[in-house]
């Protein structure tokens, strides 16, 4: 019943349930990972346009998509229009769905009055998305909170100027920009923004399991969900929400060995994309997770983020998940 196809704009996704974008997570190599416990739709790590508008080389290798399987998102954020612009048609020249960040919460990013600060700006909201569907090829997407704090809640608001100006999609995490993700999930406020338009509206926000993703769908009504922290050290959730979704009933829950099998596949597609050494260093934040709940498990990560060689990280994780 809530499990289904979903059309964004003129691109079709198999299933509703989406990996979200996350900056220094969701590198290549995850969102391969992701998909293959059957992600609707992946989104890359947020590109700074700005970057995209220099050609930083670096920036681009954000946004490398292959061995993706189709429709792939790809985020980019910023605030200056006709960096925006460029960004957008670049990115469109690839991927299946630009999506705009406007939630995340960062210091960093905000300060400059991108991400989530873009919400106390509403007409700067319509400006940005007008331009940067003109300059797409492809549907826009944008990616949005409840607000900046408890007194500047837009996101209704924000909603209709977002589908006005002709974005294909919404996405809406239930937090203000102060509580970054802390805090109970309002799903009043996305059950509202699902209310106010009609585009596909995706909710976002603290879906761990079964039971919130379950709860997001029945109070809200959104047309599905995106999932973010929940699958680092965990893309089997995705296979865990599907399952459950579709009969009513929890998988039982990973064995080692098929888990070993996933994190080995990891290793070696970050270490084919960014080399050993940088590879196995970006790894560290995944392992960390992966290795969560397992006995000594401090002690064990300690030892994972002193090594530098993949075959040495292997053997310990053999070691350990055997």
């Amino acid at each position: 019943m809530y499990l289904k196809p979903l059309k964004i704009g003129n691109v079709e996704i198999d299933n509703n349930i989406m990996l979200a974008p996350m900056a220094g997570i969701t590198d290549l190599p995850f969102r391969i990972i992701c998909e293959n416990y059957g992600t609707g739709i992946t989104f890359t790590e947020m590109a700074s346009s700005k970057a995209i508008y220099y050609s930083d080389e670096k920036t681009k290798d954000l946004l490398k998509i292959e061995g993706q399987k189709r429709p792939i998102g790809a985020q980019i954020f910023g605030s200056d229009i006709e960096a925006l612009k460029v960004a957008a048609e670049y990115v469109s020249s690839f991927a299946d769905i630009v999506d705009i960040n406007m939630g995340c919460p960062a210091p960093k990013v905000v300060k400059n009055g991108d991400g989530s600060k873009l919400l106390l700006d509403l007409k700067k909201v319509e400006e940005i998305v007008t331009e940067v569907v003109k300059s797409s090829k492809v549907p826009v997407s944008v990616k949005i909170r409840k607000g900046w704090n408890e007194e500047n809640i837009v996101a209704k608001e924000a909603a209709w100027i977002i589908e006005k100006a002709g974005a294909s999609m919404i996405t809406i995490h239930g937090r203000t920009r102060a509580e970054f993700f802390s805090g109970e999930v309002d799903l009043k406020a996305i059950k509202e923004v699902k209310e106010a338009v009609k585009i596909p509206v995706i909710g976002n926000g603290n879906i761990q399991d079964e039971e919130s993703a379950l709860k997001m769908f029945e109070y809200t009504g959104v047309d599905g969900i995106m999932i973010g922290r929940a699958s680092i050290g965990n893309p089997w959730i995705f296979k865990r929400l599907i399952h459950f979704l579709q009969t009513k009933e929890k998988l039982p829950e990973i064995k080692n060995e098929e888990k070993l099998k996933t994190i080995l596949h990891h290793i070696e597609l970050e270490v084919k994309e960014k080399g050993e050494r940088v590879g196995i260093q970006e790894l560290r934040k995944h392992m960390a997770c992966y290795i969560k709940g397992i006995d000594d498990a401090s002690k064990i990560r300690a030892k994972i983020n002193s090594i530098n060689n993949k075959e040495e990280l292997e053997e310990l994780l053999k070691e350990i998940l055997k």
